[in-house]
């Protein structure tokens, strides 16, 4: 298995602008000067973190998946970001993972932020879906799941490489999203990438940003603190490997089966 470049964005969103946000990304993605094999993007990155499912929400044959398509096919790099996507008469909180190529897959958001009636709005995930890029094994996850770890846990039967958190995680529980992380990628033996937004929502809410990639040993790689930008890291696969060997934590882990 070879390296896998991965780059983070962080920024502002403009709230209820897709084109406008959609235009955001479309520069920065277009300004990157490293190449990369994936880019991720934040949860909602069209519209800001929304209750108004019905006014926002798209389809998946619409504009921001094609724009997706489009940015993957120019970047020749695979994408990934939530959306507010309607499907079947549901709103869901839709991670999209698009490849150059223009083949999809998706992961909707298990856990749904009670404090903000999420789950008045959306339809919960019960899938618990693998992505695959470069033989790299490649976990999806929305803001919320963050705090189950259960829900991210590696497994014998289960297992991957890298998790992906996207999230609009608000300043006043940073400490939460750096602590949470960083424990995700100790417990799991694995790469951690976790993609916040920074800037003011119009509900009020500050985010701190805090966008970062971990190691499997905990340690941050890359790190963008509260600054509008990119930054990029080179996972190696073959430490990982050699790390899960020498250290076969996993061996002793409880088994459990998850109720979805």
């Amino acid at each position: 298995m070879s390296t896998l470049d991965l780059t983070i964005i962080q920024t502002e969103l403009d709230w209820h602008d897709p084109a406008a946000n959609r235009e955001r990304f479309a520069a920065r993605i277009g300004a990157l000067d490293t190449e990369s094999d994936l880019i991720v993007l934040p949860e909602m990155f069209t519209t800001g973190f929304s209750m108004d499912a019905p006014g926002q929400a798209e389809t998946m044959a619409g504009p921001s998946l094609q724009w997706l398509a489009d940015q993957a096919a120019n970047a020749n790099a695979a994408i990934c970001g939530s959306l507010i996507i309607e499907e079947d008469g549901q709103y869901y909180n839709r991670f999209i993972f698009m490849q150059p190529d223009g083949a999809f897959a998706h992961y909707d958001k298990r856990h749904l932020f009670r404090l903000a009636g999420e789950g008045e709005h959306y339809q919960a995930g019960s899938a618990l879906p693998t992505f695959t890029l470069k033989q790299w094994r490649i976990r999806p996850m929305v803001c919320y799941d963050l705090r189950f770890p259960l829900w991210s846990r590696r497994r014998q039967d289960d297992d991957f490489d890298l998790l992906i958190y996207v999230a609009n995680w608000p300043r006043p529980r940073h400490h939460a999203w750096e602590t949470l992380l960083r424990a995700r990628a100790i417990e799991n033996q694995c790469y951690v990438a976790g993609v916040n937004r920074i800037g003011t929502d119009d509900n009020g809410l500050p985010y701190a940003g805090g966008s970062t990639v971990i190691d499997y040993l905990g340690q941050n790689m890359v790190d963008l603190g509260e600054q509008d930008g990119s930054a990029h890291a080179a996972l190696d696969n073959a430490g990982l490997v050699k790390f899960r060997q020498k250290f076969p934590f996993a061996a002793d882990a409880d088994r459990f089966t998850l109720e979805r």
